[in-house]
């Protein structure tokens, strides 16, 4: 099927590279994808079978077959998954508060991949789960799937650029000094602080850019920009400053539960380019009820 197939035209300056070179530095393809796709016979020129060393020239079609037969050892479980866009490369969800992302020792099931995959066998399409970012089991808000190789690869890879913007929003505790800024702290796993991360030296660079939202009378509500991506960023960032999430009971230290039971922490917004080149996708997802009720209780 073509809706299976990626087609790139060769132009006039990038003639006379091999094909590898061409696919891994003109398409941005990975050496693994390439790899597996020309022991596979995915890869084509002009339709016909093509080998790595072949010379690419001006005009000719390459195409790449999406169409591969893959499994994971992930138990379809029936759950309400809440859709925000969808199309062949890729589903975009709206993850609820509570909700694992992927399989664990500690959650073998019952988790959003679990879902997804009874999702994806409901519809009849032979996709594994391919998680482009991830959250918190208690953060709600925006994960991407890609649903093949090639989308997996391109989305993982814009993650890093400037150009995949990441915004969250969240509830803290008290007031930031300043209306908007950078908090440019690295952020260090000590082992002997289980699955709480600290701001250490040690640690990896961490950055993360704020906006004052909303003035409550005593706490705010932030809009917030990942500009890295390591595990419990925000949370770990905003309590370093004295501002933790409301809720947040790994790295608060009040009682939050007649505000809200999770972490005040919501992955609201997602600006991405389309992993096959069809422009610019900007994807939001509502504020959830509780962090509405948490506002109203606040304000």
């Amino acid at each position: 099927m073509e809706e299976n197939k990626i087609v790139f035209e060769v132009k006039t300056e990038e003639e006379g590279l091999k094909l590898r070179a061409y696919l891994k530095k003109v398409q941005r393809l990975s050496s693994r994808l390439i790899r597996g796709a020309a022991l596979d016979g995915r890869l084509e020129v002009d339709d016909r079978r093509a080998k790595l060393n072949h010379i690419v020239k001006a005009g000719e079609n390459i195409s790449l077959n999406l169409a591969k037969k893959e499994s994971q050892n992930i138990e379809p479980e029936k759950m309400d998954i809440k859709v925000i866009y969808e199309d062949r490369d890729m589903l975009v969800v709206d993850k609820q508060p509570g909700v694992v992302v992927h399989p664990t020792k500690s959650y073998p099931s019952g988790t959003l991949a679990n879902g997804i995959t009874y999702y994806f066998r409901k519809k009849g399409e032979d996709c594994i789960v391919r998680l482009i970012n991830r959250l918190d089991r208690d953060t709600s808000g925006l994960i991407i799937v890609g649903k093949n190789q090639f989308a997996h690869m391109s989305l993982a890879r814009d993650m890093k650029d400037k150009n995949f913007e990441k915004n969250y929003i969240a509830v803290i505790h008290g007031k930031m000094e300043n209306e908007e800024g950078i908090i440019d702290l690295p952020i260090y796993r000590d082992r002997e602080a289980g699955i709480r991360r600290v701001i250490d030296k040690r640690g990896q660079k961490s950055i993360t850019r704020y906006k004052v939202v909303c003035d409550f009378k005593k706490d705010q509500l932030l809009k917030l920009t990942l500009e890295t991506g390591r595990t419990h960023q925000i949370r770990a960032h905003l309590s370093y400053l004295g501002h933790p999430l409301y809720g947040d009971t790994l790295y608060g230290t009040e009682d939050d539960s007649q505000y809200i039971d999770r972490q005040a922490l919501h992955a609201y917004r997602l600006k991405f380019p389309h992993p096959r080149g069809n422009g610019v996708m900007e994807l939001r997802a509502d504020i959830p009820q509780d962090i509405v009720d948490l506002i109203g209780k606040i304000k």
